[in-house]
């Protein structure tokens, strides 16, 4: 997958006229305040399929606001495949990954065209001293990154291959619900290999296990159109790792 070579196209994003702020940003800022976020965000960049947003060791100077779009995070393996590490979609915040050491320590690559608001690190940190709201959605945020870690490692530790897709399919449209889509119908942006890459699985066993559910009525499944037709049936069939859909 190979980034462009053409200059990303960049335009001025406001936080006050976006559609999103109520799941990108505390709620109950008042209007100066998200007059100063407008005044902090650099640009909003648009980005198409296959292109890089960040790269591993690239130095850490932002967060992304995800407006439009899908994306993946994603490092190399020790034979040198992708290892999937996560999905993205629209109102969630990408390159937490590089607030540790400074740097990033994965690949963020759009999934479809795609586009996001770029927060200044250093600018939101000065910000959040003086709207401890911010400072205060911004742990949060990253405390649901560690949960959400919490419960890869338990998709990965303690599911058989069937629970694992089940609890994916659950969180996803858990996740889509969140933000406003259909949480029984979408489309999925990734590929089933990127899903098995997610979960530790092989290709063939992710399109089996989705073949199987179809002619088991429990989802219906052309190409990558997912409608969960039976969501208490699936439910079940997880039960007891709840947390792996719930973080």
């Amino acid at each position: 997958m190979s980034s462009s070579s053409t200059p990303p196209k960049v335009i001025k994003a406001l936080c006050s006229t976006c559609s999103l702020r109520e799941l990108c940003l505390p709620v109950g800022l008042m209007q100066d305040e998200v007059n100063q976020l407008d005044a902090v965000i650099r640009q909003s960049r648009r980005l198409k399929k296959g292109e890089y947003l960040f790269r591993v060791a690239e130095p850490f100077k932002s967060l992304y606001a995800i407006r439009t779009g899908f994306f993946k995070t994603a490092v190399a393996s020790q034979d040198g495949r992708d290892q999937v590490t996560g999905f993205f979609m629209s109102g969630e915040l990408l390159g937490m990954d590089g607030s540790c050491a400074d740097m990033h320590s994965c690949n963020a690559v759009a999934l479809e065209d795609s586009e996001v608001c770029e927060l200044p690190f250093d600018s939101m940190e000065q910000l959040g001293l003086n709207i401890p709201s911010i400072q205060t959605h911004f742990y949060r945020l990253m405390s649901r990154e560690i949960v959400r870690d919490q419960g890869v490692m338990l998709l990965l530790g303690n599911m058989r291959a069937e629970e694992r897709v089940v609890a994916f399919l659950l969180k996803l449209s858990q996740r889509l619900q969140s933000r406003g889509f259909a949480a029984n119908d979408f489309i999925l942006r990734m590929s089933r290999e990127e899903i098995g890459s997610y979960l530790g699985l092989k290709l063939e066993t992710v399109s089996r296990t989705l073949s199987k559910f179809n002619q088991e009525g429990l989802i219906s499944v052309e190409h990558k159109h997912i409608r969960i037709l039976e969501p208490e049936t699936l439910k079940k069939m997880i039960l007891g790792c709840e947390h792996a859909v719930s973080s």
